[in-house]
Order: C-alpha cells, then sequence, then structure tokens
C-alpha cells in the first residue's frame, strides 16, 4: 500500500484557462509544482488520479498551477476541494540538516537539563524560520525557533529533539 503526503488543497478554480489555487502544505513547492511533476488528487467517494503540472506560478499566498491535458475552468471545476498528494516513495533525499514535516512532527523535545517540554504538534512557517509548535502536558504550547542557537540535535531514529532554550523564550508559568 503506497503511503501519501499531503502537498497542498485545491480551493478553487483562477480564471477560465485551467488554472487552480492552492493552498500549499509542502515544504518544497518549487519541486512539487515543478513542470512535469505527478501529482495524486484524492476527492472524497472518488478514485484517486494522477495530474501533471503543466505550469506554475505564486499569487498572493497560492500557488496556482495547470495541469496537462486540461484547458479550461471546465476540465478542472471537478477538483476543486481535492487534495494533492505526492508518493511517500517519490521524495527526494534532503541533505543532512534538512527534514521534511512529516519527520519533525512528533518527536520529543527535551531541553538542556535533560527534562522533556512535549511533542512536537505542528510546524509554523511565519517568514525567516520556521517556528514548532510544542504540546506540552497541562501547559500552554511552547513556541521554538528552529535555529541553530536553540535546536541543538536531532535525532529520527530516537525520536528526540535536543534543544536549548535563552532565557525568556518558553513562558514557564502556564
Amino acid at each position: 500500500m503506497t503511503e501519501y503526503l499531503n502537498v497542498g488543497k485545491i480551493v478553487n478554480t483562477q480564471g477560465l484557462k485551467g488554472e487552480v489555487r492552492i493552498i500549499s502544505q509542502t515544504d518544497f513547492p518549487e519541486l512539487r509544482y515543478k513542470k512535469g511533476s505527478v501529482l495524486t488528487l484524492f476527492q472524497e467517494k472518488k478514485e484517486p488520479i494522477e495530474l501533471t503540472i503543466k505550469t506554475h506560478r505564486k499569487h498572493k499566498n497560492f500557488d496556482i498551477v495547470t495541469f496537462e491535458d486540461h484547458f479550461s475552468i471546465n476540465d478542472v471545476e471537478k477538483y476543486r476541494d481535492g487534495i494533492l498528494k505526492v508518493s511517500k516513495d517519490d521524495l527526494a533525499d534532503l541533505p543532512g540538516d534538512e527534514f521534511y514535516y512529516h519527520e519533525i512532527i512528533g518527536l520529543t523535545v527535551i531541553d538542556e537539563n535533560e527534562k522533556e517540554l512535549g511533542k512536537i504538534k505542528e510546524i509554523l512557517s511565519p517568514g525567516a524560520n520556521d517556528v514548532w509548535v510544542v504540546q506540552r502536558p497541562k501547559k500552554k504550547d511552547a513556541l521554538i525557533p528552529y535555529i541553530e542557537s536553540v535546536v541543538k540535535s536531532i535525532d529520527l531514529e530516537e525520536g528526540i529533539v535536543r534543544v536549548e532554550i535563552p532565557e525568556g523564550l518558553i513562558d514557564d508559568e502556564n
């Protein structure tokens, strides 16, 4: 059984020439929407179908793509609310210091005092660097920036991230 990872959700059509608006959920839009890339569209109560990317551009917060052999709004309207996915087998190997979101979410965070802070439940991409949302037992979620001075090591096999928390970064009151 092939495993798939979300790339983005088709939220609407764009214009009349077969473009669709996608809200991306991928770390690598430039790779996923590259001309010739094949993505699998999943829709409720329908068989998944493979679509080949023809064009890609950014517009506001959306990725706008067209698919091979889809020439008008009529060809793509039926894909609205569908989820585009990539097969896990198609994932490229990343350089040693880069990770896919799905590899990071769920890892346990340990601070410099060997104290468990919690588990990473989400990754935010607000700007210059990602921010990891750490769910803590009986406390507010902690936000940890993914920067060298804070994240010291990531061990996927053990499922552990070691961090050094600068004073004031995490509010321990709540």
